[in-house]
């Protein structure tokens, strides 16, 4: 019998990997920072931003008056789609090839201010069919086998600018984490003629330790195997394979995931939550893909308090990931935020 009290490791059915869980670590002294800082709220519009309405980009290109969510080629590009093919293989050690793609921005709405947990449903909902509409667009094209949507919330993640924004990364090949749930995805699937993750859904809900929020269509919960302290995953109760799967009724389901997760974190620490949010689905290649899960991930670094960060490193970067808290626990605390009200989101017009 597992005692879940004591150090043990959990495994990651969709890659195959291992984390350390070491919760008897929480009861160890701590001196640090434990009280959230104050937070001042952005303005609205800020005229030194390059993603508001009609402010200059990179090169002189100016963002038009838009009034809804706005999708951009990134001036910056990481990946480019005239890139030219080539490679390079040396005795199997020195490995290397050219790699097309195409890299867009999507801001959320005009306002400066509005992150996922202060807009209204329908707002939420309207960032959901821009994306569906992208992974569309982008996955029709003849080179593109994999197109990453994916959020960096706060400075702490990296976000190069605080106006509410998400990317998506359209790749020629199938990047490495993806691909490796492609194959215990498939794995399982025709092992099980079943889905993995539909069964392992099946499972949270019948246990309940780990469920955070859910309605109709989407639940929301902390994964058996999560690495980062309050990392959590927003799963189809139904086989979806990507967003574009879902019909109308359901993007509104998860947009109300969505949105009662980030109020959850938000009022968690009482700080606007960083986060690194991603959506995995199938590969955009054409072929038939029944193993997989339409599933969106999000990976949060704080653990104590709005200034004090869960940190990937000695034995994480050197061994193995390890996490000081359990899921259980996690998603307890989660779930009770979920209760409360956000009253920032009263003061959006």
């Amino acid at each position: 019998m597992l005692n879940t009290d004591k150090p043990h490791r959990r495994l990651n059915p969709l890659t195959g990997e291992w984390v350390q869980v070491s919760p008897h670590r929480t009861q160890r002294p701590w001196q640090g920072a434990s009280s959230a800082p104050a937070v001042e709220r952005p303005p609205a519009y800020d005229p030194n931003c390059y993603l508001c309405p009609g402010n200059e980009r990179a090169g002189g290109v100016r963002n038009p008056a838009y009034t809804d969510t706005y999708v951009f080629t990134n001036d910056f590009s990481a990946l480019l789609a005239d890139t030219q093919p080539g490679s390079v293989r040396e005795q199997g050690l020195l490995v290397a090839e050219n790699e097309r793609g195409i890299c867009k921005v999507i801001c959320f709405s005009p306002r400066h201010d509005l992150t996922i947990p202060l807009m209204q449903q329908h707002e939420v909902s309207a960032v959901l069919d821009t994306w569906c509409g992208q992974f569309r667009e982008l996955g029709s094209s003849s080179f593109i086998r994999h197109v990453q949507i994916f959020e960096n919330r706060g400075q702490m993640m990296g976000a190069s600018n605080p106006h509410p924004h998400c990317q998506i990364w359209a790749n020629e090949t199938v990047p490495v984490l993806p691909a490796k749930k492609q194959l215990y995805q498939s794995e399982y699937y025709y092992t099980h003629a079943r889905p993995l993750l539909l069964d392992y859904l099946q499972l949270e809900l019948e246990r309940r330790e780990r469920i955070v929020y859910e309605n109709e269509h989407f639940v929301v919960l902390v994964p058996y195997w999560a690495v980062w302290p309050f990392e959590t995953m927003i799963l189809p109760r139904a086989h979806r394979t990507c967003i574009t799967d879902l019909n109308t009724e359901e993007r509104e389901s998860l947009a109300d995931a969505m949105r009662s997760l980030t109020i959850a974190y938000d009022n968690l620490f009482e700080t606007a939550f960083p986060y690194s949010m991603g959506i995995h689905q199938a590969p955009t290649d054409g072929a038939g893909h029944p193993e997989w899960q339409l599933q969106l991930i999000y990976l949060p670094p704080l653990l104590r308090s709005a200034t004090v960060p869960k940190y990937m490193v000695g034995y994480e970067l050197m061994a193995m990931p390890q996490r000081d808290i359990t899921a259980e626990s996690a998603a307890e605390r989660l779930r009770e935020q979920t209760l409360e009200h956000y009253s920032l989101a009263e003061e959006t017009p």
